[in-house]
């Protein structure tokens, strides 16, 4: 279980960041949410709950490249050379796998949430013993917090957090810095921060997955994120920087 994850679901929707994802398609919208509870609808009014996503499912999905085409029950055709032994004789032979289209639509739902899913410093604390809670005192960042890259965290388990050395980890607050920060993102320049509304609201939106934006009211409790978009990684981001 996700401690994250599960912690932010038994608190409440008046507590927890809003998320909704909508991904566009070649035929019509393919409309998504987060993975602990993701949805699918075409018209916005009918909703069909998808399975979890799985290990198998990304990497089932990882050989399907460009846009959905907008119908859930679509099959992509992709074809695989796999050798065949019979004797002493090697030969290769032509494999075709049909690939859904719902599950690429769950695997790439759960990408999303994994890489650019964000929640402001301070918003979650962790306690001696392990649990993660709300920060019922959390009152939002300040304004020259919050123009900064460092006071915004990844909202998953921790990735890069457990490679960094005993030196790093004791400037850190453990309380409060146990997630990654999206300031060590790879690569380097592929979030932009922009205040709006004459300081009023910062707005984060990610390169590498164009649709992904983050807003967080300064001093104040609002922040959330939305997804609206193609489904598809900026591959090609690393060079554009």
């Amino acid at each position: 279980m996700d401690p994250i994850r599960g912690e932010r679901k038994q608190e409440g929707a008046s507590v927890r960041p809003g998320f909704s994802e909508a991904l566009l398609g070649k035929k019509g919208w393919l409309a998504g949410g987060p993975r602990r509870l993701a949805c699918r609808s075409l018209n916005c009014m009918e909703w069909s709950l998808l399975p979890p996503a799985t290990k198998e499912m990304e990497t089932q999905t990882s050989v399907v490249k460009g846009r959905f085409m907008g119908d859930p029950s679509h099959e992509y055709e992709h074809t695989e050379l796999q050798k065949v032994n019979e004797g002493e004789k090697v030969f290769e032979e032509e494999v075709v796998f049909q690939i859904k289209e719902e599950t690429r639509l769950v695997s790439v739902i759960d990408q999303i949430d994994k890489a650019v899913a964000v929640i402001p410093r301070g918003a979650l604390f962790k306690t001696p013993f392990g649990p993660i809670n709300v920060n019922r005192t959390f009152e939002g960042l300040s304004l020259s917090e919050a123009k900064k890259l460092s006071s915004y965290f990844h909202f998953r388990e921790p990735v890069e957090l457990k490679n960094k050395t005993l030196l790093e980890k004791a400037e850190l607050d453990p309380s409060l810095d146990f997630m990654d920060s999206l300031e060590h993102d790879i690569p380097r320049g592929s979030w932009s921060v922009q205040m709006e509304r004459g300081n009023a609201l910062v707005v984060l939106r990610s390169l590498l997955w164009p649709g992904l934006t983050f807003y967080h009211a300064p001093r104040t409790k609002n922040y959330g994120y939305i997804y609206v978009g193609t489904g598809e990684k900026n591959l090609d981001l690393p060079f554009m920087l």
